[in-house]
């Protein structure tokens, strides 16, 4: 059990250092409901979707390759770093010559505000730098520096999105300083300003790590990185493909005249189901590296297996938390109630967030046996069921249709991994305890929110059914977690 401590440990404290970027998001929801119109916070939803991915572009698989090859037999770690770190520099400093001169074109492209483009470049490009010096600290066991600088990125942005939106405009007085650099027409480019601020300087701060790997490629290095991380890029793609093309297909396909609006509803309300998120993605933080540390070892399958377990307990119970209290939180987060149109995509966004996190667990078969081909395949399908289902989808349920999609697609993945993985590396899955776990939360999460209608009482009341069923069922874990 020493080893779960010690991977819950790093897992709460990831958790922390990812909660916060992400709950940022959540927390600036009010503020943004309030000050922009919807047409306006659609504009920001669908930008920051094309920022995603962005964002698996310019890091092509590299942070998933850099762990890999930093335990790989026969490879030199300090080889391993300064050449990734090379790489993805030269990469981001090439995209910022070739986009920077051709923002006019872009814009018109896509159909956006050249300024806009051009902050979304610079957010694009300072990301890329810093990631792999946070992959360094991850690599390390270092999760306080890491976290803290995560959380030094969230207060600097938090900061100044609450300036421009709540300070400015009472300091503003004709004729001074503060006018000339207040626009309220423009209100959109201020949620992107506060983004360039904070990434240039959480770059800034890790810098002294560009000195301390250095640069240098290892031409054979940088050759067998690429080959392992691109079919981790193409399932970076799909997964782009698949948390965030519905925000700009539903820009793209809806009326001219609605379709800012319709992606300002589905994205707010979308926020709600950012608390599944959170917890998956900050699970993954603190298991990857534990993953690959485990790879090899004799009890490795139970491990994983019983890894997953955990990810469905608590992961389970997250999900009928929230939809026990959505109503509390929708109240607080998203006070405009003419968003609320969009509330049935909650539950849905949720469960497909659960499938998701339950595909990162499961997809540890293919990253330890380096076969990433047929995980970029299965992310690739993934993809293909995002776009198909949205493109059938979007024109007769708008927002709906694009919710359905994404359950339909994570969950599609979730399967076809389960599936493969043990053709080409069996885990011994407690499949009908995780399968049971799964169909009562989703039973008792649809009593809550559409039989219930919010009610309290009941949905409290179903929550401590539940956890009093999964503390019957695992009792003798969960002593063992507790005394730990």
């Amino acid at each position: 059990m020493t080893g779960y401590k010690n991977l819950f440990k790093q897992t709460f404290i990831y958790g922390l250092a990812t909660v916060l970027p992400r709950a940022l998001s959540i927390i600036l929801v009010p503020l943004y409901v309030t000050s922009l119109a919807k047409n306006e916070y659609g504009i920001y939803a669908s930008l920051f979707a094309f920022i995603i991915f962005g964002n698996v572009i310019l890091s092509y698989g590299m942070e998933t390759a850099y762990f890999r090859f930093l335990h790989r037999k026969g490879e030199e770690p300090s080889k391993v770093e300064s050449t990734s770190l090379t790489s993805l520099t030269v990469t981001s400093v090439l995209f910022l010559l070739l986009t920077l001169p051709n923002i006019d074109f872009i814009a018109t492209l896509l159909d956006y505000n050249p300024e806009y483009i051009k902050y979304t470049i610079w957010i694009l490009a300072l990301d890329a730098l810093v990631v792999i010096p946070f992959s360094w600290f991850r690599a390390r066991e270092k999760p306080m520096r890491y976290a803290a600088l995560r959380i030094i990125n969230v207060l600097i942005n938090l900061g100044l999105n609450l300036f421009f939106f709540l300070l400015l405009p009472k300091l503003v007085v004709a004729g001074n300083f503060w006018d000339s650099i207040y626009n309220p027409d423009n209100l959109v480019s201020y949620v992107f300003i506060s983004n360039v601020v904070a990434s240039a300087l959480t770059l800034a701060l890790v810098s002294p790590l560009y000195i301390k790997i250095g640069f240098s490629l290892d031409v054979a290095v940088w050759k067998r990185m690429l080959r392992y991380a691109m079919p981790i890029l193409l399932a970076g793609i799909a997964f782009s493909i698949n948390e965030a093309l519905d925000k700009i297909l539903l820009k793209y396909l809806l009326p001219p005249d609605i379709a800012d609006a319709e992606v300002g509803v589905y994205a707010a309300c979308y926020k709600l189901g950012v608390f599944m998120t959170l917890f998956a993605t900050a699970f993954r933080l603190g298991v990857e590296p534990f993953f690959f540390k485990q790879a090899g070892k004799k009890d490795a399958p139970e491990v994983y297996a019983t890894i997953t377990k955990y990810f469905t307990l608590l992961g389970s119970v997250i999900f009928l938390g929230v939809m026990v209290y959505v109503d509390i939180f929708k109240r607080i987060l998203i006070s405009d109630e003419s968003y609320w149109v969009a509330m049935d995509i909650v539950p849905i966004i949720l469960l497909a967030n659960l499938f998701l996190g339950m595909y990162h667990n499961l997809s540890v078969w293919y990253k330890i046996t380096d076969k990433t081909k047929v995980g970029a395949y299965i992310s690739i399908i993934g993809a293909l069921l995002t776009i198909v289902c949205n493109y059938l989808l979007i024109p007769y349920l708008s927002y709906f249709g694009s919710a359905l999609a994404t359950l339909i697609a994570y969950g599609a993945m979730m399967l076809l991994s389960y599936l493969f993985g043990q053709k080409y590396y069996p885990i011994p899955y407690p499949v009908k305890q995780i399968s049971v776990y799964l169909i009562v939360s989703t039973a008792f999460s649809y009593l809550a929110f559409y039989i219930f209608e919010g009610s309290l009482i009941l949905g409290t009341l179903l929550l401590a059914l539940y956890v009093g069923l999964l503390f019957f069922m695992e009792k003798k874990l969960v002593l063992q977690l507790l005394k730990r």
